[in-house]
């Protein structure tokens, strides 16, 4: 079985939901399926340094790499659009990644006119949360052929249940399934030097730390999380606690940040990192006492399994759809997002750190549930009955 995978971009600053299609490709190859995933050299204002219009391994998947013409946000590729149009009759079935981007929005009119089956993986975009957000550009595109798209998917993939629940019932979309992202679990048990580490940044392995880590968001609720951190700090007996920023984002937003902290007299003790990846992305998140992910949506937030697979308990807001998940398994806190409440399970998670370390193995256990080969297994199932009911109707037609 071809399956091709199609993104509107794959470089790391993106987080999570471009760099899970990576993982996903890996554990597919592994369970059998011939996967290529075709995608924009985009990477933010700068192109990633790839051959352009050839296979190419990537990160360990094969990978076609196309232009991005223009558009930060749309990531346009006439390119992309063409190679799509003259090659998706070459592959089983198209994993689209992404609604409201040129990508996704040319695999599948080039699918429709091939009768190629595809399915479609939303990223939390289609929640009413997300669609809030620039909502005029939304609008614009539904109607000029997202609906389309979404309307003639043979199958929408869904990372959580509670994502699922808010796009049909907001949006009155069928052939929903519920299939998680994974993560390579042996990675996260890989020794790891956590001294050196913390040495590079402010002498942290001197004091416990609170995590912020992947891609820098306004829907994250990162401002949110400073000042309750800074208040909560003056409490005694947690004077001694830092919060580390490890990641990137938009300047101008990382400048707002660092200007809050800096105006709230939180310069020593928020750490701005940088982007992290690799060994030091995972000393970081090894060494952290809690994760915090108080996110205003998140359809799932593979950070939040990453850290749970080290046994860091993990505090997220109720809209990180993983929080039902994380409440059952006693694996952290939720905490809504209204200041006072914030600061409150803020100071709970540093005072207790018995509490923690309950949580933080319960996390373990939690964790084990989200694996790339039961992922993987899962999807090709998927693909097998899709690429069936495209055949049988399409024998179905004929007879007709």
């Amino acid at each position: 079985m071809k399956v091709l995978h199609v993104i509107p971009a794959v470089a790391p600053r993106y987080g999570g939901p471009s760099q899970a299609v990576l993982g996903m490709g890996c554990a597919l190859m592994q369970h059998g399926v011939e996967v290529l995933i075709a995608t924009t050299d985009a990477d933010g204002r700068g192109h990633l340094p790839a051959v352009l219009g050839v296979p190419q391994e990537y990160q360990g998947v094969p990978v076609i790499f196309f232009p991005r013409q223009w558009s930060e946000a749309f990531k346009y590729s006439r390119p992309l659009a063409a190679w799509l149009a003259a090659h998706v009759s070459e592959f089983s079935v198209l994993h689209i990644h992404a609604v409201f981007s040129h990508a996704s929005l040319a695999a599948a009119a080039a699918c429709r006119q091939r009768d190629v089956p595809y399915l479609v993986r939303t990223l939390g975009t289609l929640d009413p949360w997300s669609l809030r957000q620039k909502p005029m550009r939304k609008r614009l595109l539904w109607h000029l052929g997202a609906r389309r798209m979404m309307d003639g998917a043979a199958a929408v993939q869904y990372t959580t249940r509670a994502e699922q629940r808010l796009v049909e019932h907001h949006l009155g979309l069928r052939r929903g399934v519920v299939i998680p992202l994974g993560i390579d679990q042996a990675s996260y048990t890989a020794p790891v030097d956590l001294a050196q580490f913390s040495a590079r940044h402010s002498g942290l392995n001197q004091h416990p730390y609170i995590l912020v880590l992947g891609r820098l968001h306004p829907k994250k609720g990162v401002e949110a999380l400073i000042a309750a951190f800074l208040r909560a700090t003056r409490n005694e007996g947690l004077h001694d606690w830092r919060l580390v920023v490890a990641g990137d984002g938009d300047e101008g937003y990382v400048a707002h940040l660092r200007r809050i902290a800096r105006e709230q007299s939180g310069g020593e003790r928020v750490v701005f990192t940088g982007w992290v990846a690799g060994a030091e992305k995972l000393a970081v998140l090894r060494g952290a006492a809690v994760l915090a992910l108080p996110s205003h949506q998140e359809n799932f937030g593979l950070v939040v399994v990453e850290a749970l697979s080290c046994g860091v308990p993990v505090l997220v807001s109720p809209h990180v759809n993983l929080a039902d998940d994380i409440q059952a398994a006693g694996a952290g806190w939720v905490v809504p997002l209204d200041a006072p409440r914030l600061e409150a399970g803020l100071v709970e998670v540093m005072a207790l750190p018995e509490e923690r370390q309950c949580r933080g193995s319960a996390g373990r256990d939690l964790a084990a549930r989200f694996s790339w080969p039961q992922v993987a297994a899962e999807l090709t199932q998927l693909y097998r009955r899709v690429e069936r009911t495209e055949s049988r109707c399409a024998h179905m037609s004929l007879l007709g």
